[in-house]
């Protein structure tokens, strides 16, 4: 963390050399996650996000500026279990180490500022957590659970200012690149009989590419 500290700041020195003023930030807040390809539906996974960075503004007018922050993040899936509304049991958490470079405009106002750029995320550990299943009508593969290392993210983000330094900030972050490629599932499709009268089960095979999609909540204290 301190090392990609110092990554972030360093990032920021060139454009320091041409911009009006830099603030520097501190923010904290929660994650709302789930897994795209996982084979299920809702942001039902809370984490934690937080981290510091440095918005320096880029135009004579305040209106443009640019961000770079370093933060420590969790992402994941939950799902019960239950069979009547789920289709397996996932409880995983994924903790990144994420670098999100912003573009920004200020509104004339100088109220809100609204923010879109993209996000590098390093994987400090594999994802913690239990796959499994309550029955064999699906059935995911849990004999390699681990992610890719990397998360490259499009994010938008949106600041509203509560009091003086004090902001609230909402952001939609969601994977580019695959955090894990072909995980495979097997969903059972009812049953035939063959020539002899046999009965013989029909499953599908169904191969997903996954993805983080996370919304967001922080609040940030701009000096």
């Amino acid at each position: 963390m301190k090392r990609l500290t110092i990554i972030a700041i360093l990032a920021l020195l060139p454009l320091g050399l041409h911009a009006q003023r830099i603030h520097a930030f501190v923010a904290s807040g929660m994650t709302v996650s789930q897994i795209e390809g996982d084979e299920l539906k809702g942001f039902k996974h809370f984490g934690f996000t937080g981290g510091v960075g440095a918005l320096a503004s880029i135009s004579d007018n305040n209106r443009w500026g640019v961000s770079v922050e370093a933060l420590f993040s969790q992402h994941g899936a939950y799902s019960t279990g239950d069979t009547r509304y789920y289709l397996y049991k996932l409880d995983i958490t994924s903790n990144y180490i994420e670098i999100p470079v912003l573009l920004h405009w200020q509104d004339p106002n100088g109220g809100m500022l609204f923010g879109a750029g993209l996000s590098y995320g390093r994987l400090v550990r594999q994802p913690q957590g239990t796959v499994g299943f309550s029955d064999a009508f699906f059935i995911p593969d849990t004999t390699d659970k681990d992610f890719l290392s990397s998360d490259f993210s499009a994010v938008v983000d949106a600041r509203f200012t509560i009091w003086r330094g004090l902001q609230l900030n909402l952001r939609w972050q969601h994977s580019i690149l695959p955090v894990k490629r072909d995980w495979t599932f097997r969903k059972y499709e009812g049953y035939e009989s063959d020539s002899d009268g046999n009965r013989v089960e029909r499953w599908s095979t169904i191969t997903n590419n996954c993805y983080n999609h996370s919304i967001i909540v922080r609040l940030i204290w701009q000096f």
